[in-house]
């Protein structure tokens, strides 16, 4: 492990030496050394930043003496419920949920609760619901640090033209990402500075779909477009391909987020300009942990909490990083999340 990301989670584990205790089981410390079975529902294997933390999660589970159950529901609200249902009935110690709705897994809670399941909500926030464990990246800082890297790239006369793609409506961090990119942009916007041309939210975060978001903001404001604010790397890549059939790829700021390796590649090519790196090892791993502890009934400290609308849920925040063509070797490949050669083609 990079020594950078060693002392990041050092910090993340002291981080968590004080704060909210969580401890919900089916039975004593004692009881739940050996044979522990955590169940992971995910919403969707059809992106490649999925299949990453399903991998990682296995293998840290794995090494922790923890067998893992897994089941996608392809984003399908229903189809989630269903393998959440079969996970209880295979005896699940611990229940870790990536919802494809925040809403919709409420029920998901309420159902491992009565089985006396614990639950935690990895990377996306269970709404409405007495979730017991939330851990996730600052996604508000997320929204922000998008944002920013807009600002920062202002012209000195006139104003700046922005197309907005958010992500899923259905997805509780479309929404934080929003609000974070609204703190940094909403006074540039009253003042002038920036002209929303066009926004839209890309339904289930499809590249297609944001890729017509593309096409309709050209086809409305026409090519005067400087800047696309795409809230990760999947629907940057759609709006790309937009501006690929309008002769516009390169000329154009795009934004995106989880350090795709297209994400990458389109950095080193000039087609993208910014993905927030979020370090994903240290995300499934340490939620790996949190399950496995979760899972054998012992106490968990958090420091941080997030409002679901029901409850303030015990919530453990991990560190992002904005990456541009500067210091992407220095973060993603050094880091070991991405191979040299895959990025640049070396």
């Amino acid at each position: 492990m990079n020594a950078r990301i060693a002392l990041v989670l050092l910090s993340c584990i002291l981080s968590i030496a004080s704060g909210l205790v969580i401890s919900r089981g089916k039975g004593s410390p004692e009881a739940r050394r050996e044979g522990l079975v955590i169940g992971l529902s995910m919403d969707t294997l059809k992106e490649e930043r999925w299949i990453g933390d399903r991998d990682l999660f296995l293998a840290k589970a794995k090494e922790l003496g923890a067998e893992v159950l897994v089941e996608s529901a392809n984003s399908d609200d229903t189809r989630q419920l269903r393998d959440v249902e079969s996970l209880i009935t295979r005896g699940v110690d611990a229940l870790v949920i990536i919802p494809h709705n925040g809403a919709a897994m409420a029920r998901a809670v309420e159902m491992a609760h009565a089985e006396g399941i614990p639950v935690l909500s990895y990377d996306r926030l269970i709404t409405g619901a007495e979730t017991d464990l939330y851990i996730t990246f600052d996604n508000v800082k997320v929204g922000e640090a998008q944002a920013q890297f807009i600002a920062d790239r202002l012209p000195a006369q006139g104003k700046l033209r922005l197309i907005r793609i958010y992500g899923a409506k259905t997805d509780n961090n479309a929404v934080l990402f929003k609000q974070g990119q609204d703190n940094i942009l909403h006074p540039l916007i009253e003042s002038g500075r920036i002209e929303v041309v066009f926004e839209d939210w890309a339904e289930d975060w499809k590249p297609e779909n944001a890729k017509k978001i593309t096409n309709a903001a050209i086809t409305k404001a026409g090519q005067g477009i400087d800047a696309i604010l795409a809230s990760n790397d999947g629907t940057a890549g759609g709006a790309i391909q937009a501006l690929i059939e309008e002769g516009l790829a390169g000329k154009v700021i795009v934004t995106g987020q989880d350090a795709d390796l297209a994400g990458c590649q389109r950095i080193v090519a000039g087609t993208q300009t910014m993905t927030v790196y979020k370090p994903l090892t240290l995300l499934a791993t340490q939620a790996a942990a949190l399950a496995v502890k979760l899972a054998s009934g012992r106490p968990i400290i958090a420091q941080e909490v997030s409002d679901n609308g029901k409850v303030q849920v015990p919530s453990v925040f991990l560190p992002i990083i904005a990456v541009t063509k500067e210091n992407l070797r220095e973060t993603v490949v050094k880091d070991g999340f991405r191979a040299e050669k895959d990025v640049y083609g070396k």
